[in-house]
């Protein structure tokens, strides 16, 4: 078959782009064609897949999304394919990877009235409506529980077009037989000693991952258990004002900012805790992947993935709604208890071994492929 993946923006270093590469390549694996069509492309193309990059400009993303989604239609009036997956909600999408949460509840429930009345919001409405309408066909592959129910309760939604896909998490997460050298050489490389302490966080979208949480519960710590504390922020997203929020904490080195990179399992090797208060997160992928690292993780209950984290005791969640002092106390809990540290690391390897946490890729091609191998 001929497939089409739509997404608004490729880079390397984004969940919901990882999820779209995975997928993709495991449809291509199965012998398909890939197309992709997309308004940014950052970073190689795979060997086999055309990636058609919209020559679309707007003043506004909302506007950009429009251009996008007419330019594609007319390229797929010439040129058929037998599925289209969007990786973002738009019309005429056969399959939906559903990364986002439900647009209509945050509206409704986070934003004032007036703001139903922008363009901005009457887009994003009708590209939700347009997948989630009980009239539309469109199949949804869901990777968080929690948005189903108020994806049916906006739109009614019938149940048979939701498919809840296992985690997919990549196999090189996994802490390798020889963790403990890559461990001691990453922290010779970054200048840690045998005491100090290193938390990281991962994730594009500084504000929206809760990094100024993060800020708020180091510059808490106690002085002395402060005083060998790293924090390590990692994400594509511009850093000027959390770096600005350090300096006013009084944190001076010892956070440090970089972009996305590649060699995330050597930082998920080399810390001691994973940090992760998100304001809101529809999975969490990260969380998994510090788990089967061996990682303790302390997180946001609101992140989909964090009852993973509970359920397997290799780290702790912070209750809803949140609170700064209570996120501190537990932080400070989890880095002056050395043995807590090492059960849930323990924890999290044993949770690698016995959860399917891999097989994502491999069921979302079964649901895109599904009438074709019927």
């Amino acid at each position: 078959m001929q497939l089409a993946f739509v997404l608004y923006k490729y880079f390397p270093f984004g969940g919901l782009q990882r999820d779209f590469m995975r997928i993709a390549q495991e449809c291509q694996a199965r012998g398909h064609s890939i197309r992709v069509y997309t308004l940014i492309w950052e970073g190689e193309v795979p060997p086999g897949f055309e990636v058609l990059v919209a020559p679309v400009k707007a003043l506004f993303n909302h506007r950009r999304n429009e251009k996008l989604s007419a330019w594609m239609a007319q390229d797929l009036a010439r040129r058929p394919v037998d599925r289209l997956i969007g990786f973002n909600k738009m019309p005429g999408l056969d399959v939906y990877y559903a990364a986002d949460g439900c647009f209509e509840d945050k509206a409704q429930n986070l934003r004032h009235s007036l703001y139903r009345k922008w363009g901005r919001y009457r887009h994003f409405a009708e590209y939700e409506r347009a997948v989630f309408a009980p009239q539309a066909r469109t199949q949804v592959l869901m990777i968080s529980e929690v948005q189903q129910p108020l994806f049916i309760k906006h739109y009614h939604t019938p149940l048979s077009r939701f498919h809840l896909l296992p985690p997919g998490i990549s196999q090189d997460r996994r802490a390798p037989a020889d963790a403990p050298q890559i461990r001691a050489a990453f922290r010779q490389e970054f200048g840690l000693g045998e005491r100090d302490l290193l938390l990281v966080q991962i994730g594009s979208g500084f504000k929206t991952k809760g990094v100024d949480r993060s800020l708020k519960a180091l510059a808490a710590l106690p002085a002395e258990l402060k005083k060998r504390t790293r924090l390590f922020v990692i994400g594509q997203d511009d850093p000027k004002v959390f770096q600005v929020q350090a300096k006013a904490l009084g944190l001076g080195e010892q956070v440090t900012f970089m972009k996305g990179r590649s060699d995330i399992p050597r930082f998920l090797l080399g810390a001691d805790v994973l940090i992760h208060p998100a304001y809101n997160e529809n999975t969490g992928t990260v969380l998994l992947e510090a788990a089967v690292a061996g990682l303790p993780v302390l997180v946001s209950a609101v992140c989909g993935y964090a009852h993973y984290i509970s359920e397997a005791d290799c780290g702790r969640v912070a209750d809803e709604p949140f609170e700064q002092a209570q996120f501190n106390r537990l932080l400070v809990n989890m880095l002056e208890d050395d043995a807590a540290r090492q059960r849930w690391a323990r924890n999290g390897l044993a949770f690698a071994d016995s959860a399917d946490l891999y097989s994502m890729p491999q069921h979302a091609a079964d649901v895109i492929l599904a009438e074709h191998d019927q």
